[in-house]
């Protein structure tokens, strides 16, 4: 027996914990050593626990939970379950600072639920194992004396400080930034103990900064010379390969990106049909041909998961030889791609569809902003050198229009937060912060990509195949009660069923509040009530897009789940089915691929907010003492943050405010002045100064200069 098909049995109602021997017996095993040892694995995962007498069950059966530790910099943390008990309503499980017993921020550990938490819905519990450990490494500053050291995390979630020996130092010096390998872990009251193993720097110093959180999120900069040979080898088209393609090198086909972008793994050609529909191709690089299963490449696309874009620089999944190489689709270059050709009518429904892989020609790279000239602004010198692209340009919109409108229709969630670019001198210094606009360039993309994304994951889903889904499950419950209980303030409500909550009903509330002084809080708030989107190997829908199928599909150079189904979309092309075996190897190995995926996923998304938020907090310290305009963008007890026209964030604290006594009224988000009656809400303009600046804690003090009421 496998390993899902064990839990299948643990999890069927009338189970109760056996062991071992009752198991073999039970459930006649023939190999017994194999199965033992199976047992043993899935406890040491957490998947299977062994009471006091030796008897095997699930966790989430016997009131305990499994999953990640999220830290708080007071100490206290967040069990963030992986599985949920049948009738378990509580969402994440609390966890007191004495009852983490050791465990530290993002550790996998086992949880016992001991009630509810006082005063409160939310369950309380206790960490009783760890099962492994998440910060072998961490990064900080070094504190030294004599005999001594401390490394003060830069993570202020990792709520221990590090003691340090003073033969563990390796000639750092106070003030400089280092990375510590943990030898101790932290028991009560007692801190870990480490060994400093690299010194990036002195605090400060040109990099550092950048480099202290590649080393803290343990981003692999270097690629190993065995995968950089590897790739050197397999980066050219064989002879011969060409004739195995569908080949449609003579269709018009154009790269839509950024200005900056060196990876190039999507094309699209469009046209129109005799019947009036739209012929629309996605084409994507066939970066699976390159990056076989199980080879070194392989491997090390899976352990990074994803490319990681940082403020200052580009972590890619796959060596330049193939992410800018052969695999970038290069205008004027023969590429293999895997092509989604899909007929689509006025209404947005795919008539026809056809997956193949191909080999293809790019005509034109072209960026978002050349195209937005065009389209947007009407430009004569853009639409003359692009003169043999026009009616493809107007094609696209009128296409991207007819998908958006089915899209919003069906209840699709769209969020639109401001985005914003850091430009940094050869020094690394940041000298400006520009809004990133989006025009419908992007849109266009962005549509086109949905659509082959769930095209694609409906005929692998009706296949019956395993596959790796992009998955956006339905909030939970008391989630969406909190967010309502906030909504209630602005007088919005969510509106659910015995069913659950449909996305529509979070439109509604973005397109009433669109304009409106509340509009960003209001988003922000709803998208933090909503689950993580994250890949599985079901098909569990996408509640954001209000899709059922959907799969990522078309960024293979970037995320290891787009190459992993592409190789097992062209697996099942050449073969046309697939045996039992070969679908239990897929089931298995699509599984541990979403896992890994999700966890890198997250760990960039981490990374680069950081570098981000970084740079931002440099640039405002550049500007100490400087007067912004901005607008008030939430309200709290002790004051409320303001959001410049540049998107960054700092805070007015309570205690500058010195004209007034300042009442927080929580009902309505508001500071009321005790005497002038002024009332500080969420929308309304302020003109501040930049008063302190911390980069370490990326916190930024604003002081009121003028407010009109």
């Amino acid at each position: 027996m496998n390993k899902q098909e064990i839990l299948n049995y643990m999890r069927e109602s009338t189970y109760k914990p056996l062991t071992s021997e009752e198991l073999v017996s039970e459930l006649q095993i023939e190999d017994i050593t194999s199965f033992l040892e199976k047992l043993r694995e899935m406890e040491r995962n957490g998947d299977v626990i062994v009471t006091r007498k030796n008897k095997y069950g699930i966790p989430e059966r016997m009131g305990l939970l499994v999953g990640y530790l999220q830290a708080h910099q007071k100490g206290y943390a967040f069990l963030i379950p992986e599985r949920k008990p049948e009738r378990y309503e509580g969402g994440d499980v609390y966890i007191s600072a004495a009852n983490t017993n050791g465990a530290m921020h993002n550790d996998r550990v086992i949880v016992r639920l001991l009630g509810k938490l006082s005063g409160s819905q939310k369950p309380e519990g206790e960490v009783i194992r760890i099962l492994k450990r998440s910060n072998t490494t961490v990064v900080g500053t070094l504190e030294r004396s004599r005999n001594f050291g401390f490394v003060i995390p830069d993570d202020s979630r990792m709520y221990y400080d590090i003691f340090i020996p003073s033969e563990e130092m390796g000639g750092a010096q106070t003030g400089d930034k280092v990375v510590v390998k943990i030898t101790t872990w932290p028991e009560s009251r007692r801190s870990p103990e480490g060994k400093i193993i690299e010194i990036l720097g002195a605090k400060g110093e040109k990099g550092v900064d950048v480099l202290s959180i590649v080393r803290k999120y343990e981003l692999p900069e270097e690629f190993p010379a065995d995968v950089l040979q590897e790739a050197e080898k397999v980066a050219k088209i064989p002879e011969g390969e060409l004739s195995n393609r569908r080949d449609l090198r003579d269709i018009r086909m154009v790269t839509i990106d950024g200005e900056d972008a060196k990876d190039l793994d999507d094309a699209v050609s469009i046209s129109r049909l005799q019947n009036g529909n739209y012929h629309l191709g996605v084409h994507i690089a066939d970066v699976g041909y390159y990056v076989k299963h199980g080879t070194k490449l392989d491997q090390e696309a899976f352990e990074r998961g994803t490319s990681v874009y940082l403020v200052d620089r580009v972590i890619p999944m796959l060596p330049p030889e193939l992410s800018n190489g052969i695999c970038s689709l290069n205008a004027g270059e023969i590429r293999l791609a895997m092509s989604v050709l899909m007929e689509v009518d006025h209404q947005g429904n795919v008539k026809e569809y056809e997956i193949t892989p191909s080999v293809i020609n790019i005509d034109r790279r072209l960026t978002y902003s050349t195209v937005n000239k065009i389209l947007l602004n009407n430009d004569e010198e853009l639409k003359k050198e692009y003169a043999n692209f026009l009616d493809d340009f107007y094609l696209m919109q009128e296409l991207c229009g007819i998908l958006k409108k089915k899209r919003l229709k069906r209840g699709s969630i769209d969020f639109e937060f401001p985005e914003s670019k850091v430009k940094l001198d050869e020094e690394g210094k940041p000298v400006e912060i520009v809004k990133v606009e989006r025009g419908i360039a992007e849109r266009i993309i962005e549509e086109f990509m949905i659509l082959a994304n769930e095209t694609v994951a409906e005929h692998m889903y009706w296949l019956e195949i395993p596959f790796v889904y992009r998955v956006h499950e339905e909030p939970e419950p008391d989630d969406m009660e909190a967010l309502n209980n906030f909504l209630h303030t602005f007088g919005y409500h969510i509106r659910a069923t015995d069913d659950g909550v449909h996305p529509a009903s979070f439109r509604e509330i973005i397109e009433k509040v669109k304009g409106q002084p509340e509009e960003k809080v209001i988003n922000t708030v709803m998208l933090r009530s909503m689950k993580h989107a994250r890949y599985s190997n079901q098909a569990l829908g996408h509640f954001g897009l209000a899709s059922t199928y959907y799969s990522h599909f078309t960024s293979p150079i970037r995320r290891y789940p787009d190459l992993v189904i592409h190789r097992i979309i062209r697996e099942t092309l050449k073969k046309g089915s697939l045996g039992p075996k070969r679908i239990e190897q897929l089931q298995q190995f699509t599984a541990e691929a979403s896992e890994q995926s999700s966890i890198r996923e997250k760990v960039a998304e981490e990374a680069e907010r950081e570098s981000l938020d970084l740079k931002k907090v440099e640039y405002m310290e550049r500007h100490l003492g400087e007067i912004f305009e901005g607008i008030i963008s939430s309200v709290t007890s002790f004051g409320f943050f303001v959001e410049l026209e540049n998107t960054v964030e700092g805070l007015v604290h309570v205690s500058t405010l010195t004209d007034d006594f300042y009442h927080f009224d929580e009902k309505n988000l508001a500071l009321y002045g005790e005497h002038t009656g002024k009332i500080f809400k969420i929308g309304k303009p302020v003109k501040v100064q930049v008063a302190k600046v911390n980069t370490e804690q990326r916190q930024i003090d604003f002081e009121l200069i003028e407010f009109q009421q």
